[in-house]
């Protein structure tokens, strides 16, 4: 089966619960490298402390916590969307004190973690979802927590999965992350080898970083003069707006208030910007 393509399901579907379980039910899992991606455990390898609070999102069949708990890890969580998957890990992990499996949201999620294991997760998330995507990690990551793992360096014909890259990434963690390691991995797995970028990202702990919901955009040139004009505010280090204008996500030195967002775009009576999403 390619691994380069997410999934054999049609996907006109909403990227739901619904459709996630369909595809364990129907076994058309094309993303499922059948073993731990080596990248991954390569990294796994070089982290000492085994107490780390690991947590893998869109975990899958998660491998990548089997080999974990292999290397002797004691703090790991594996949550994900598909009922039939997630029923199917209980029963396997059944008698592993040391690894916590979550039917869930991902973007309900609460806790806090040393290191998020990124596999697949991203790409699978409409690319309207990305902004919320940083928000959140930065939200469950602890003091000087990692994201690490894998991203395409790539587009895609059919989605999902959906592509992307260095470029569009480094513009979207900006502020909120810092950039350890971003490289085309040298370890892929062959059919995804130069396809993939390796990276390592740690929570910037000084910043805020705020996600709106916001109304009245329908063009990326509006769309761009808004974000402009959020970026020459007085605080202001990252603005990234999602590809439906729906959200839009600012990063800070400080908390802003939000009317001074509301000036700013006030030349337009349709355009709205709300408080921030908790």
């Amino acid at each position: 089966m390619d691994n380069l393509k997410c999934c054999v399901v049609a996907c006109d579907n909403p990227l739901d619960q619904t459709y996630w379980d369909n595809q364990y039910k129907a076994n058309t899992t094309g993303w499922d490298l059948g073993t731990v991606s080596l990248p991954i455990k390569s990294y796994i390898d070089t982290l000492k402390d085994k107490n780390t609070r690991i947590l893998i999102p869109g975990c899958g069949n998660t491998y990548e916590a089997v080999y974990l708990l292999e290397q002797g890890f004691t703090n790991v969580t594996v949550i994900d969307i598909a009922p039939t998957l997630v029923q199917n890990l209980k029963t396997k992990f059944k008698d592993n004190p040391n690894i916590n499996i979550l039917l869930g949201d991902f973007f309900e999620h609460k806790g806090e973690y040393d290191l998020i294991l990124e596999q697949t997760f991203f790409c699978a998330l409409p690319p309207t979802m990305r902004q919320k995507y940083v928000w959140k990690m930065h939200q469950l990551l602890a003091k000087e927590g990692k994201i690490a793992g894998l991203l395409f360096n790539r587009t895609f014909e059919t989605n999902p999965p959906f592509g992307g890259s260095r470029e569009e990434y480094e513009m979207l963690f900006k502020a909120a992350f810092d950039f350890l390691k971003i490289e085309v991995s040298q370890n892929s797995v062959t059919p995804r080898a130069g396809t993939e970028l390796w990276i390592e990202i740690q929570k910037n702990n000084t910043v805020i970083v705020n996600l709106y919901s916001f109304e009245g955009i329908t063009c990326n040139g509006c769309s761009n003069a808004v974000s402009e004009k959020f970026t020459a505010i007085d605080g202001v280090l990252n603005v990234n707006m999602s590809t439906n204008f729906a959200e839009i996500l600012i990063i800070s030195n400080f908390e802003i208030n939000l009317k001074t967002f509301q000036k700013e775009i006030s030349y337009d009576p349709k355009y709205k910007i709300e408080n921030p999403i908790l």
